[in-house]
């Protein structure tokens, strides 16, 4: 349920109210965004007299929420959410591209790739330090090894660093990591989920190779019930039945997700078709669509890179399509 308030509510009244919606065991929810205030209600709400409130001074209008999700729904947060990462910003018109390898593979590698990207335009770095792949028998990153690496690369350039989490027991390595990232494959590994949203850090949600839009915004839902707001959608293509690309770049995901919730969402394109060469028409794509972001897969060395080396930009081609992107926001701002 969500009770949408007058103009310029009452301090008093506002707080009164939340006190008497509380006493029936319900989580009252504010958010005062620039042309509306709500309160959004999350518990039974059955045993709460919906005429009754309406007749109160201080609200506009009470509707019910047929949606299983609440905290990533718009109609609780009318106001786009912004999330800051260092002196990024995603959300509420704000853009920004992270860019770096897939995975962690040396210094050398993850410095050099570093440097290349802030110079282009990226505003964070990432890379991969545990990899979930298919086979047991391929690369599975440098683990804690790698997040040294990133971490030393963030104080070479300043970058915040973002990089993927596999399990429970690795969360003591990501102390230092601006912003926790949950693969596609841990999108509903809901005891993850729901640890991952006590620590207050920013965490980048990938959608499930065949995950609905529904189920997406729930495992959203199980972060931001443990107390974490700020969660950045990423569709990163789903499972079709066409062999010719790794996957499917979803994006109608953009404008329906931005219709159905305030979280910021971003694309990554790089996962979405599995080729390098088709990777900034994507990216433009989603630019025009109107995504938050980007995450791109760059490599100083793609045809010796440990993994994913043929979806992976160099950094001439990254800075092609980071001259592209600039070009096209200019004409949709």
């Amino acid at each position: 349920m969500v009770i949408i308030l007058k103009p310029n509510p009452g301090a008093t009244q506002v707080d009164s109210l939340r006190k008497f919606l509380e006493q029936h065991g319900l989580q009252a929810h504010l958010s005062e965004g620039k042309n509306q205030t709500v309160i959004g209600l999350v518990g039974d709400t059955s045993r709460v007299d919906m005429e009754m409130l309406k007749a109160l001074d201080i609200i506009e209008d009470v509707k019910r929420i047929q949606e299983p999700y609440k905290d990533a729904n718009r109609k609780f947060h009318p106001d786009d959410t912004v999330v800051k990462v260092g002196n990024a910003k995603l959300g509420g018109g704000f853009f920004s591209v992270i860019a770096g390898p897939c995975s962690v593979e040396s210094e050398e590698q993850i410095i050099t790739v570093a440097k290349a990207v802030k110079a282009s335009g990226a505003s964070m770095l990432r890379g991969g330090a545990f990899k979930p792949r298919t086979s047991p028998y391929a690369f599975q990153g440098l683990r804690g090894e790698g997040i040294r690496l990133l971490l030393e690369a963030k104080k070479e350039t300043g970058l915040p660093i973002v990089t993927e989490i596999m399990d429970l027991s690795q969360l003591d390595l990501f102390a230092e990591v601006d912003v926790i990232q949950i693969g596609a494959r841990n999108m509903q590994n809901f005891e993850l989920l729901r640890q991952i949203g006590k620590t207050r850090k920013p965490i980048l949600l990938k959608r499930g190779l065949a995950n609905t839009y529904q189920e997406w915004l729930m495992s959203a839902e199980y972060i931001m019930s443990s107390g974490n707001d700020q969660v950045i959608l990423c569709e990163r293509g789903i499972r079709t039945f066409e062999p010719q690309t790794r996957n499917t770049l979803d994006i109608s995901a953009i404008p329906v997700i931005k219709t159905l919730s305030h979280l910021p969402i971003i694309v990554d394109p790089s996962h979405s078709i599995g080729i390098a060469k088709y990777v900034s028409p994507l990216a433009m794509g989603a630019v025009a669509a109107g995504a938050d972001g980007l995450i791109i897969e760059v490599h100083n060395n793609p045809t010796c890179a440990l993994c994913d080396g043929a979806q992976s930009l160099t950094p001439g081609s990254f800075d092609n399509m980071m001259k592209k992107i600039n070009t096209l926001r200019s004409v949709l701002q």
